[in-house]
């Protein structure tokens, strides 16, 4: 038996972690951070964004409540029609959790049931060339 030709070990900085890679690969943003830019003066930053080449569809054509951006008008329409679409306006319809209710679950408060936020889906312009 000869010496082992492996060079490195598992904690090596060179070997990327794949696990990690997985995991962060389909990131989206979370629940509240969607209630956020659903806020007006937000989302009409979004909605309106300038021209970035680097973005799918120049960051024209952007879907607020998933937090993606589409290639065009048609594929955006055609998204809303999706199981994931109808899927998070769903969820979105519960108002975030705040520290304040986590209190008052936690028996440091008097009990105020969980309101629910009326969430539609945005309106498409289409721009006529």
């Amino acid at each position: 038996m000869g010496k082992s030709k492996q060079i490195g070990n598992h904690n090596s900085t060179r070997k990327k972690s794949i696990g990690k890679t997985w995991k962060t690969k389909n990131y989206t943003k979370h629940l509240d951070q969607i209630h956020a830019d659903m806020k007006p003066s937000v989302a009409a930053k979004l909605l309106k964004q300038e021209v970035d080449y680097d973005v799918t569809g120049s960051a024209q054509h952007y879907c607020l409540h998933c937090a993606r951006y589409f290639v065009d008008v048609k594929a955006l329409k055609e998204h809303f029609k999706t199981k994931v679409h109808k899927k998070r306006i769903k969820r979105l319809k519960d108002e975030p959790y705040t520290q304040a209710e986590a209190d008052r679950a936690a028996g440091m408060g008097s009990y105020i049931p969980h309101k629910t936020v009326e969430v539609k889906t945005q309106d498409v312009e289409e721009k006529m060339d």
